[in-house]
């Protein structure tokens, strides 16, 4: 069979992380509030009143923009001769390959050479933002007549941020003081305000009551960050109250207890502290830092810190990240994370960043976020590891994907997700001895040993003409999976092939085909079953209908020739195996097809292989 089958079969387990319960897995544990995420953020919380506009206080108007010029007179150029057109479009180019970075710094001397243009400024503006170049995209923030708020809204908040990271909050706090931050970004600026203004000294500003009984998500997380900010400012009585309503409503009790457990350990009240987080994980919390925070306890450990007020800062705009990351908006995730790691560098919230850029389509600088963390913590370096691995999966650099996934089980070599990751790229690239030597590990070969791993198993087995062992564990997993499309195709496409039970195998892929009736490749298998019994006429039919759905498929096209040849369309035979040379065939399949061209099939005779 052709390992194309393999592979599309392989995929299908391989992309949404099969092992479940493993404890390496694509998202980080924290706690994850995209469970938490209101559609009209900031409606159900009115900011505390900004002072009164002193037009003063605005500060010089912005000069007036000057139009670019139809023809450059002369053209602007840099010390080393590069114009500032050459440089535009090298920036565009960066971008368009995801070089973030290379692009922002491109677009930079663009903007050097030309400060009066402002189509230049608000494109290095948002390179600068996405790349991480903070201080550039404060200084160029766009504003003015023109400037969408997406991107104005953005200036303002990168430049409220910058403030801390500058150990200047008052200017944070003087921007919004002018005016909270708007839309799209309000959401963010809501949760900033309280810490900017606490690092000013505004604790007035900062411990402005919000909704006192708000159970909307950005009411909680708002009271969150104002139980933490009574607690910085010693004001502990009004911080248990605090903590304890918050915890009060369902929402609050899991996303917070946690949280409301480790400021019971702060304050000595271990015994409260317990209560705590044994009433979450009782209450069903899928946060594991819970366990592992009782179990400190238990040990006598220490308790974890208060956050600074800068650290607060970047743990509130992680959950706006993680907000607009569950609604679809990749590239705010990435803005705000962004924020964060300015404010409190942490491989966590690199971690995050890197899964922001990757599904914004920004796989070079997601690769960079991920590369930098460290492998002090294995659990969160294996999965960076990880993550770096299905980034060059999707770039079809298997090599460099098996290298990765490697560097993850050497992190974490007790992880069974991780094996089966490494064991599932390893056959992607034909190295089946050695995905054998994983899969029959003491990880993945026990007696509750799941669905998947048997098939990759049984694909291993099989892809070394280990029928009857690929036959075993094929079966195991249908067993396991009686409907599943998947193996149901595989194997009966097996079966089918050999010749050893057709009937059955033939009855397999219909009832797969008929799970999945657009799936090109299990077309061909039932087009393939179909010749293999002789109904030509009929095979003709199927698997010109697998082409279509499938057209660079080299094994299909093999097959709806050989279907040709057999009821008298030798051309259109000739045609479809002179198509398979250019789909980049194995080996042996262009062997055989260059055979066929030479010399044509000889009359096919159907089989009924029906053996138990």
């Amino acid at each position: 069979m052709n390992i194309d089958r393999f592979r599309l079969a392989l995929l299908s387990f391989v992309a949404v992380g099969a092992l479940a319960g493993a404890a390496v897995a694509q998202d980080p544990p924290p706690v994850d509030p995209a469970a938490a995420v209101d559609p009209d953020p900031g409606v159900a919380i009115d900011p505390v009143d900004p002072d009164p506009v002193d037009e003063e206080a605005d500060g010089p108007t912005e000069p007036e923009v000057v139009p670019i010029p139809a023809v450059w007179a002369p053209v602007p150029t840099d010390a080393d001769g590069r114009s500032a057109y050459g440089l535009y479009l090298a920036g565009r180019l960066a971008q368009s390959r995801g070089l973030g970075q290379v692009g922002a710094d491109y677009y930079a001397a663009v903007e050097a050479l030309t400060p009066e243009q402002p189509s230049v400024r608000l494109q290095t503006f948002t390179a600068a933002l996405l790349a991480g170049d903070l201080d550039l995209a404060a200084r160029l923030r766009p504003s003015g007549e023109g400037v969408p708020p997406v991107i104005g809204e953005a200036g303002r908040l990168v430049v409220v941020v910058q403030s801390l990271v500058h150990n200047d909050p008052a200017a944070g706090l003087a921007e919004l003081r002018r005016a909270p931050i708007g839309q799209p970004h309000a959401r963010a600026g809501l949760y900033v305000q309280p810490w900017v203004a606490a690092a000013a000294g505004d604790w007035d500003r900062a411990l402005g009551q919000p909704s006192p009984t708000g159970t909307d998500p950005t009411s909680l997380f708002l009271r969150h960050s104002h139980a933490l900010l009574l607690e910085n400012h010693r004001e502990y009585v009004a911080a248990d109250a605090a903590f304890a309503t918050l915890t009060a409503s369902p929402l609050g009790a899991q996303l917070f207890r946690r949280s409301y457990a480790e400021y019971l350990e702060r304050r000595g009240r271990r015994a409260e502290a317990l209560a705590v987080y044994d009433a979450a994980i009782s209450g069903g919390a899928t946060d594991p830092t819970v366990a592992l925070g009782r179990a400190r306890l238990m040990a006598r450990g220490r308790a974890p810190a208060a956050p600074t007020l800068r650290g607060g800062a970047a743990d509130v705009l992680t959950i706006a990240a993680i907000q607009a990351s569950t609604e679809g908006g990749a590239e705010v995730a990435a803005v705000y994370l962004r924020l964060a790691l300015s404010l409190e560098p942490t491989d966590l919230t690199r971690l995050r960043l890197g899964q922001a850029l990757a599904a914004a389509g920004r796989e070079v600088d997601a690769r960079d976020a991920l590369a930098a963390i460290a492998p002090s913590d294995p659990g969160l370096y294996a999965q960076a590891r990880m993550e770096l691995g299905r980034s060059f999966q999707r770039d079809d650099d298997a090599e460099a994907a098996l290298a990765e996934f490697r560097h993850a089980a050497d992190a974490v070599p007790d992880e069974a997700e991780v094996a089966y990751i490494l064991a599932s790229q390893l056959i992607q690239l034909n190295r089946y001895d050695e995905a054998l030597a994983v899969l029959n590990g003491p990880l993945l070969n026990t007696a509750a040993q799941p669905f998947e791993v048997r098939f990759v198993r049984g694909v291993a087995y099989e892809s070394l003409d280990r029928v009857d062992e690929a036959e075993a564990e094929l079966w195991a997993a249908l067993q396991a999976r009686p409907d599943d499309a998947t193996v149901l195709n595989y194997l009966g496409y097996l079966w089918v092939d050999s010749g050893k039970r057709v009937s059955q195998g033939a009855d397999m892929i219909a009832r797969a085909h008929e799970a999945e009736p657009e799936n090109g490749n299990i077309q061909d298998s039932l087009g393939w079953a179909q010749y293999r019994q002789g109904q030509y006429e009929t095979a003709v039919a199927t698997l010109e209908e697998a082409v279509a759905k499938e057209p660079a498929n080299a094994e299909i096209n093999d097959h709806l020739g050989d279907a040709y040849w057999q009821v008298g369309r030798q051309r259109e035979a000739g045609f479809q195996w002179e198509r398979v040379l250019t789909l980049d065939p194995d080996a042996a399949q262009r062997t055989e097809v260059e055979r066929k061209l030479a010399e044509g099939l000889a009359p096919a005779v159907p089989v009924s292989g029906t053996e138990a």
